[in-house]
């Protein structure tokens, strides 16, 4: 088993430097590394213990496709394969930056409590969080869980840090998700609507953390993390951005993908030398990526299942039921976004499903819309991968999350459709 695992792992890495190659080599041989992909997931398919969502999709998929053929409507299978491949690229990228951003502890702001306290904790985990993802949520939830049960405080402090990333991070697997399916997107708009978004979820939860006296503000026990370490996502963040100026026909994507590899790779050789590093590098592909299997799964089946449902609704010629993408219509698929979530449907499956049936509309207003939604599903959907992480990892009721978190995702609604409102007048909609 072990070996099949490490095997995985190895098509997993190679799926992925093949992505990059063939993006400046001939994007048409992309089919080649989707398949590794594919191979990879046939290879872990059977030690995922939740099956479920995936089996629904594969048979609703498989019906897709037969209703396709039997009505000669066109089914683009490179598309079935590839579609999600450049995602699956930043999430693999993003898991190697772990080797080398491994956030510390600040062990001079050790015993503060309080209001500084629970901002300095929030900010490391939102700022972290934005480059290595779900590693910097773990590191401080395993502290503050080796002290006592999860609080309320911490509880909320940790989901809405870390869901409020997928507002701007372009190194979050929501961003790749947006440029994915909606590539023409104006990256500087979304990332100030982003950034804007991300205050401000943090000033209602800090407004709410200290009116209410349940969360015992006083009391709350830091982990502020060390910021001496942020040199490194902010040196990717400028090569990415300086590239896409002087390169501006270059995905972003592929950028993000490429530097954090290479970054990783330099920072790796300086610091531990070639035998350690081939050491490293080796132990993250055979153990690490494997890991990832869930991901992997969910990314390339939804996609999947994206593309059949695409096929029948483009053959169908079926017209799109408004005239204009505006805030309106925006607002609505944004609400439908949230309640689907709420009922186990991740957001990537739904943006799979509309990515390519909106494909005519306004990308920044789509764009946004997406990452809207994905942010407030994933701190408060009981199936959100954050709250399951939780519940599995630290003992806490999904329905606890849920309770702590409803009233803030509402909340976040109405910001969302007044940004949705502005940008849509911004861009003459």
């Amino acid at each position: 088993m072990y070996l099949l695992t490490a095997i995985s792992g190895f098509l997993i890495f190679l799926s992925f430097i093949s992505s990059i190659f063939i993006y400046f080599y001939n994007i048409e041989l992309l089919i080649y590394s989707g398949v590794l992909a594919w191979i990879s997931f046939a290879i872990l398919f059977f030690s995922i213990k939740k099956k479920r969502m995936l089996l629904i999709l594969f048979f609703l998929s498989s019906i897709s496709f037969l209703i396709s053929y039997l009505n000669d409507f066109e089914i683009n299978f490179l598309k079935v394969f590839t579609v999600n491949q450049y995602l699956l690229s930043l999430l693999i990228a993003v898991g190697f930056l772990r080797l080398i951003t491994i956030p510390k502890e600040d062990k001079e702001n050790k015993r503060t409590k309080g209001k500084v306290s629970f901002f300095k904790t929030y900010l490391g985990v939102h700022l972290f969080g934005s480059v290595i993802n779900l590693s910097s949520l773990i590191i401080v939830a395993d502290k503050f869980y080796k002290k006592a049960p999860l609080t309320n405080a911490q509880i909320v402090l940790l989901t809405r840090a870390f869901s409020s990333d997928a507002y701007w991070s372009p190194f979050f697997v929501a961003f790749a998700a947006v440029l994915t399916y909606a590539p023409n997107l104006v990256t500087p708009i979304i990332l100030i609507n982003g950034i804007l978004l991300a205050i401000i979820a943090f000033i209602i939860t800090y407004f709410e953390v200290i009116k209410n006296k349940d969360f015992n503000i006083k009391e709350f026990n830091a982990y502020p993390l060390s910021f001496d370490s942020l040199y490194l996502p902010i040196c990717l963040a400028f090569l990415v951005l300086l590239t896409s100026y002087y390169f501006s026909e270059i995905k972003v994507i592929i950028l993000v993908s490429s530097f954090a590899l290479f970054l990783t790779l330099f920072v790796l050789l300086i610091k531990n030398g070639f035998k350690n590093t081939g050491l490293k590098l080796s132990n993250h592909i055979k153990n690490e990526l494997p890991n990832m299997k869930m991901e992997l799964s969910l990314f390339l089946v939804a996609g999947m299942f994206g593309i059949s449902i695409s096929s029948i609704l483009i053959g169908l010629n079926l017209a799109l039921p408004f005239e204009v993408f505006d805030w309106k219509i925006a607002s609505i698929l944004l609400a439908l976004f949230i309640l689907l979530s709420f009922v186990g449907i991740h957001p990537i499956i739904t943006i799979a499903i509309i990515g390519d049936f909106l494909s005519t509309v306004n990308h920044t207003l789509l764009a946004l819309t997406f990452l809207m939604a994905w942010s407030t599903t994933v701190s408060t959907s009981p199936f959100s991968g954050l709250n399951l992480t939780i519940v599995a990892r630290y003992k806490v009721q999904g329905s606890r999350i849920f309770k702590l978190n409803i009233f803030y995702a509402l909340k976040m609604y109405l910001v969302c459709v007044f940004f949705l409102y502005l940008l849509s007048n911004y861009l003459g909609l």
